[in-house]
């Protein structure tokens, strides 16, 4: 058996107590409700009750042990069946004890056994053993189902988890071939210092988004300053053509947002903008808070004539891998949409519901 496995027998075992107890208790509490009605005086008859149903307490929980053992053995229809049996077995014990508390209670008379009142009293404690057998047996079910819930809850938290981690490590190589292409490029040009700076540049930024956890949710100003850092690798190919600015008001730069998020937008917007026209070009981060949703959006300028703009252009391995992530961290409490919103600009927004640190 498992560590796991004896942490849940356990925990059943101790649920199985404090059912057997309230069960009990309840019973001692109707049954001298009921013999009140009958002329039977509760406080009287409270002691031998007492030794009644607390060994009937230590059968019955005896069976939730047999059950639980056997729990994962027997289909519900073997379970009944063998609560049936349980029950037969020990109510001519339940019949017994009551027999034997009675013949205490009349002592010194003697005491005939009365085969009609026994009968009665061995229906009485089939009725309540059988009872409480197929109430545990319910329980233990429902434990099992929430214990099921459980392990597939985290099963699909382990997924999501992997599913995020494959996603967010799609970007590294993205960049990585494009920022290699850029470094060839210098190279190719005879800006030693520039590639050789780049490289620098890529070993810090690397490092930096490889420590990060795809899991965990970064400030918007912590994932703004990565990707100032993600600039200055492109800086040294289009300082001179390249504007970049930020409108965050403070407020806003405490929310939450999923790590390395804005890297895609940012390398799509200088791909397809800078990489692709002559002149100058613009790009721009925004962000700000709509009710309890966060807002950032990047844009940039772009040719007008770019054959590759369809009505979603720009849509590669980065921003698909943007929209999957959204998709799959908060279903359809996000939103994403890219396209042009002019013939030489384009957007990239995306929707978030607002959390802050």
């Amino acid at each position: 058996m498992t560590t796991d496995d004896t942490s849940e027998s356990c925990g059943v075992l101790q649920a199985a107590l404090r059912l057997n107890i309230l069960y009990w208790l309840c019973m001692f509490v109707a049954d001298s409700i009921l013999g009140y009605f009958i002329n039977i005086d509760p406080i009287e008859s409270a002691p031998l009750k007492l030794v009644l149903f607390g060994i009937s307490a230590v059968m019955t929980y005896l069976m939730a042990r047999l059950l639980i053992r056997l729990r994962h053995r027997l289909n519900f229809l073997q379970k009944a069946l063998l609560c049936f049996l349980m029950a037969a077995v020990t109510a001519p014990i339940y019949t017994a004890i009551d027999f034997i508390n009675y013949t205490i209670c009349q002592y010194p008379k003697p005491v005939d056994f009365d085969p009609l009142y026994s009968g009665y009293t061995l229906i009485e404690g089939a009725s309540m053993l059988f009872g409480w057998s197929c109430l545990f047996v319910a329980a233990l079910d429902n434990f099992e189902v929430l214990e099921r819930e459980r392990l597939l809850e985290i099963a699909r938290k382990e997924a999501l988890a992997a599913q995020m981690q494959a996603l967010r490590y799609q970007i590294n190589p993205h960049f990585l071939f494009n920022t290699l292409n850029s470094i060839a490029g210098l190279i190719e040009e005879g800006a030693a210092t520039r590639a050789e700076r780049m490289v620098l540049s890529l070993s810090t930024f690397m490092r930096t988004t490889l420590a990060l956890d795809p899991m965990h949710d970064v400030l918007l100003a912590d994932e703004i300053a990565l990707q100032e850092e993600y600039l200055e690798i492109e800086r040294e190919r289009f300082a001179d053509r390249m504007t970049f600015k930020i409108s965050v008001p403070d407020d806003v730069k405490s929310a939450l947002v999923p790590s390395l998020i804005l890297q895609p937008l940012i390398e799509n917007a200088i791909k397809h903008g800078v990489g692709a026209t002559v002149g100058s070009v613009e790009v721009t981060l925004s962000a700000y808070r709509e009710d309890n949703r966060l807002h950032v959006i990047v844009e940039n300028d772009m040719p007008r004539d770019d054959a590759s703009a369809d009505s979603r252009p720009g849509i590669g391995v980065g921003l698909r891998n943007v929209e999957e992530r959204l998709r799959v961290r908060f279903q359809d409490a996000a939103g994403f949409l890219a396209g042009r919103i002019s013939p030489s600009r384009y957007r990239a927004a995306i929707s978030l519901p607002w959390r802050s640190a």
